[in-house]
């Protein structure tokens, strides 16, 4: 009788541990900085394990981090296999050229497919890029001739839009970047599992706005039900850079500030050992160290840090 209840035993938890270390989504960066080194700029293909239906969030930098992934053996074919086969659309978070030259320089080689966003991120694709000024409209929308290879799928905020030709969905959510200049926060669901992207944005109180904890309510209740799986949030800059001189970023100090308001609303509990990406660290000096050592100096939640690496899966 004590083997057959030790057997029980074990069994059980053994699937309470497949439970804890169950893969919901992959994800291969195919750029992490902020700036200068235009072979690394933000772009990061999500798609839900077993699938290698991905689209982009944010498209920075596509071909050289692509060829990357391939030769780390993350992806198989040619770049422009996966480019045209693997990436199914891309999400943009804003119409800064971090977010979206590598969208912009392939899109002569890519395929047909959607972009999605904000209407007023599609808007400055729509005027400032995907126009006859200053490259070809490859677009279904915009000045003439309109060559009709990308749709824009313009989200609403709040509400889920499923993404084609995947098994996922996405919600945006508003963000403020250097007010009123707006970015845009996408919550990837696949099935009951969730992963929380932001693009670049600033602390609610350096600019004046309420959007980050707006979207902290809408997430606080996924990450107290153990439904947020992962969150992808920027650090630009370390704590030495005023506030004043921030454009719409955060430090390690301000992002330690806005994870306390999303704990006040999900409890502190649902913050340990929480996957927290640091995306959009801006390359100059000793920067990047100087961020790495502030972040892990000051961790009260205990939120497990990730800097991501170009080519470096991360599973969720």
């Amino acid at each position: 009788m004590k083997s057959v209840l030790t057997v029980v035993a074990l069994a059980c938890l053994l699937v309470g541990q497949t439970a804890f270390s169950q893969t919901f989504f992959k994800v291969i960066p195919l750029g992490v900085k902020g700036g200068i080194d235009e072979s690394n700029l933000s772009a990061y293909m999500i798609a839900p394990q077993g699938s290698d239906a991905y689209v982009c969030l944010d498209a920075g930098t596509l071909y050289f981090g692509i060829e990357k992934a391939i030769k780390a053996k993350l992806l198989h074919g040619t770049a422009t296999d996966v480019l045209k086969q693997y990436i199914k659309g891309y999400l943009i978070s804003h119409g800064h050229l971090d977010h979206l030259a590598g969208m912009v320089i392939n899109s002569p080689d890519d395929s047909s497919k959607n972009i999605y966003g904000l209407d007023y991120c599609l808007e400055v694709l729509k005027d400032k890029y995907f126009s006859w000024k200053s490259w070809a409209n490859f677009a279904d929308e915009g000045e003439k001739p309109a060559l009709g290879k990308y749709h824009y799928a313009v989200l609403t905020p709040g509400i889920e839009m499923p993404l084609a030709h995947t098994d996922m969905q996405v919600t945006a959510f508003p963000l403020s970047h250097s007010s009123p200049y707006q970015s845009t926060a996408f919550l990837v669901r696949h099935k009951e599992a969730y992963v929380l992207y932001l693009g670049d944005t600033g602390a609610d109180s350096v600019e004046h706005s309420d959007k980050m904890h707006r979207l902290w309510e809408q997430v606080a209740p996924l990450l107290k039900d153990k439904k947020l799986k992962g969150l992808f949030i920027e650090v630009s800059f370390s704590n030495e850079q005023p506030d004043k001189q921030l454009f719409g970023h955060l430090t390690p100090r301000w992002l330690m500030t806005t994870l306390q308001d999303l704990a006040s609303l999900s409890g502190a509990e649902a913050l340990k050992n929480f996957p927290v990406v640091i995306t959009h660290i801006k390359p100059g000096g000793n920067r990047e160290q100087m961020i790495r050592q502030e972040l892990q100096a000051y961790n009260p939640l205990g939120v497990k840090l990730i800097i991501p690496e170009q080519a470096k899966l991360l599973r969720f």
